[in-house]
């Protein structure tokens, strides 16, 4: 079967491996002139399965309105009175109720943890090298962030997820390179929680894919996909392609091409921002990724860089660095290691990513025939990739998936 792919970030060029494993003819069309040009590219490094957890959950309606009007909120509003933005917002407030969270992060450490053991494969077959590191310290920094943890502990308590609760004595042993002049309420250690640098990995995964016959064509726009006698038809810069089915990876992107199919989702783009910057006293770095709660934020090192990733403009269509953003990742930077890095220097990057109420990814099959997505994975994009992948792949190829797919696919949204 003929494939096309839309999309060469990590879960576009991830699925396409995958789709070619199963011995399919596979194209990727990207409108960028590489992979992991986009979303991809500013990718915050958490390779964190037991991590991996939707925005929607208790208490976060109530902190949200509270924050919306600080300059420093982790979550903004582009247009305060659009109605698709309160439309989404309210779905979204239906799904912090706390059945509704469980079930939810349930589905997402479902699919992030099998995403993990792929990955953990891979790397150990072909010997990759994407500047990985183990650990992830949750730093909460007032009373009420730390009472309002208390679920996602729970959560962790009955998935059997390895996890150290911390009192600040006890966080500042484990991870001694935390500035002594912020002061916080307690944390939580994932011991077992992966980073690393997401644009190399996927540049790996291209060059697999590669190998097994995937072709990549760059600099290209796909503007519609319509049905076909065969199977779809792309228009692509105004000349058809086509192929007996189509994967969307498109992120961002995907509301627009699924419109005309009338496939109609609740999603949303959120734009978001990250800062890299080197290393300057290689004796200052953390042993571990950092996550500062309160302003959803965090601190990943890269080789010789570390990068700064957080905040999210609901509902903006353009792109652009924001000050208010950049100003809150500096500030997260300079709380918690303010002589790791020379970030007078750093690197700034914005870029959108596409939400869904509940969190949890599109994955599979849809109601038009030949049309499957692989879109809604948030920011926890590169934690469910490889898993997304193969999935999709698995049911491209009527073979049974090797995880339960329920809660993963548009039914969800259908019923």
């Amino acid at each position: 079967m003929q494939v096309a792919v839309i999309g060469a970030g990590v879960i576009g060029v991830c699925t396409a491996y995958f789709l070619a494993e199963a011995g399919h003819d596979v194209v990727v069309m990207e409108r960028r002139n590489h992979v992991a040009e986009e979303a991809t590219f500013g990718d915050a490094g958490l390779l964190a399965a037991d991590a991996v957890s939707p925005w929607a959950a208790p208490g976060m309606p109530t902190s949200v309105l509270a924050l919306l009007h600080k300059a420093n909120a982790p979550f903004l509003i582009n247009k305060k009175w659009d109605t698709e933005i309160w439309r989404w917002l309210r779905q979204w407030s239906r799904e912090c109720e706390l059945t509704r969270y469980q079930l939810n992060r349930s589905r997402m450490h479902r699919l992030a943890t099998y995403s993990h053991q792929l990955m953990v494969q891979l790397r150990e077959h072909y010997q990759f090298d994407y500047e990985q590191s183990n650990g992830l310290l949750q730093l909460f920094r007032s009373e009420q962030d730390w009472q309002r943890a208390q679920t996602a502990i729970e959560f962790m308590k009955t998935a059997g997820i390895p996890h150290t609760v911390a009192t600040k004595e006890q966080a500042r042993a484990i991870e001694p390179a935390l500035s002594p002049q912020t002061s916080f309420a307690g944390a939580l250690h994932l011991p077992d929680a992966e980073s690393g640098n997401c644009p190399l990995f996927t540049r790996y995964i291209r060059q697999l894919a590669q190998q097994l016959g995937v072709e990549f064509h760059f600099g290209c726009k796909v503007e519609s996909i319509q049905q076909s006698h065969r199977g779809v038809m792309l228009e692509v810069d105004g000349a058809h392609y086509s192929a007996d089915a189509v994967v969307l990876a498109t992120g961002a992107d995907s509301k627009k091409l699924l419109q005309p199919l009338k496939l109609a989702l609740p999603a949303i783009t959120h734009h978001h921002h990250a800062v890299t910057a080197s290393v300057r006293n290689f004796e200052s770095l953390p042993n571990q990724a950092l996550f500062d709660d309160q302003h959803k934020v965090s601190i990943t090192r890269l080789g010789n860089r570390i990068r700064i990733a957080g905040t999210a403009e609901l509902g903006t269509r353009s792109a652009g660095l924001k000050n208010p953003a950049m100003h809150t990742l500096f500030q997260v930077a300079y709380d918690w290691l303010p002589d790791a890095a020379n970030y007078n220097t750093a690197t700034l990057w914005s870029g959108s990513s596409l939400s869904l109420p509940d969190g949890v990814p599109l994955l599979g099959a849809t109601s038009i025939r030949n049309v499957f997505l692989n879109i809604g994975h948030g920011s926890s994009g590169w934690a469910m990739a490889a898993g997304s992948g193969k999935v999709v792949a698995d049911i491209i190829s009527d073979r049974a998936t090797e995880i339960d797919m329920d809660g993963l696919t548009a039914l969800r949204y259908q019923s």
